[in-house]
């Protein structure tokens, strides 16, 4: 791997890819969110192993990149669901974890 690799961000979709994952239906998209959950504690962990986690999870159901996952990471976030730390836009050095019972209090 060259040191470029290493700095560069996630791999965008394709337009194939986007197109796929608009026809995903809510039920779909609730059961990817779940897993990624599923993965997902109140201690840091690398955004991509919870990619990963669940990809194998999912066993290749939706033929989806890692870069579909990595989306569904920043809606999690953005919902309040997990929190991040780093760059979400490059999986590999960013973290993600539940939010801890302090914040909960604090966003009521």
């Amino acid at each position: 791997m060259s040191r470029s690799d290493d700095t560069d961000r996630d791999r965008p979709l394709t337009p194939a890819e986007e197109a796929q994952s608009r026809r995903l239906t809510d039920a779909d998209l609730q059961r990817i969110d779940a897993c990624l959950l599923s993965h997902t504690s109140h201690q840091w962990r690398k955004a991509a192993y919870v990619i990963g986690r669940t990809m194998l999870d999912l066993d290749g159901e939706f033929s989806l990149p890692d870069g579909f996952y990595s989306s569904r990471i920043k809606h999690l976030v953005d919902s309040g669901a997990i929190e991040a730390a780093g760059n979400l836009n490059r999986m590999r050095h960013s973290e993600v974890r539940i939010p801890g019972r302090s914040r909960q209090l604090l966003n009521k």
